[in-house]
């Protein structure tokens, strides 16, 4: 059975220097009706975990270490045995959410992880976070690109550890590079595609933020 992809929507809050807001968040699971990887495990363990239900979780993956995207990650970690990748530039911020448990693994860029017969790439794309990712599976059509860039424009850079110019160079050379019909899955909100993305760079440029 070819690879699918599921999406899962659960809420909580964001918290960042000073400041929480609440949220609604994207977890993508990819697989089929074997196995699974989870990208980005927000907020209820026990909701995801549920949406796996008798699959094998190969892997929880973490486009970046904001607390909105991995504060599950741990709890479905040790309910199911699967481990937690995160890359390492993002090790400061995971540690403010979860001082006392380290991710499993690190994700490098152009690493590869595969699931249910589906290849998927790594893409450094730091900006929104030092350390963060994007997942591009071309047998999917799909990248998935955590809080770097969403229907209508950049992730937020206006935190610490972002970078707006760090943000736009990812987004320029790595994820516009992707071919125009490879549909951008976010961590929050809904579905675009690199083609309806791409013409409007020159005008978050000038936005400046």
């Amino acid at each position: 059975m070819a690879a699918r992809i599921e999406r899962l929507v659960t809420s909580g809050k964001f918290t960042l220097d000073g400041g929480t807001w609440a949220v609604d968040n994207n977890v993508w699971i990819v697989g089929d009706d074997t196995e699974v990887i989870v990208i980005d495990a927000a907020h209820d363990a026990d909701v995801i975990a549920a949406a796996v239900c008798d699959r094998r979780l190969r892997a929880i993956v973490c486009t970046h270490a904001h607390n909105d995207h991995i504060d599950a990650a741990p709890a479905l970690a040790a309910r199911t045995g699967a481990p937690v990748y995160l890359h390492s530039d993002d090790q400061i911020l995971w540690k403010q959410t979860h001082p006392q448990r380290d991710p499993d693994g690190c994700l490098t860029d152009r690493s590869r992880l595969r699931v249910a017969g589906t290849e998927l790439t790594v893409l450094h794309t730091p900006g929104h976070t030092p350390g963060a990712i994007s997942l591009y599976a071309p047998d999917l059509d799909t990248v998935f690109t955590g809080d770097t860039l969403f229907a209508g424009g950049p992730g937020a850079t206006g935190r610490s550890f972002s970078d707006f110019p760090t943000i736009i160079r990812s987004i320029r050379d790595e994820l516009l590079a992707l071919p125009p019909e490879t549909v951008v899955r976010s961590g929050h909100g809904e579905c675009t595609t690199i083609g309806e993305e791409a013409p409007h760079l020159q005008t978050w440029i000038a936005r400046g933020h």
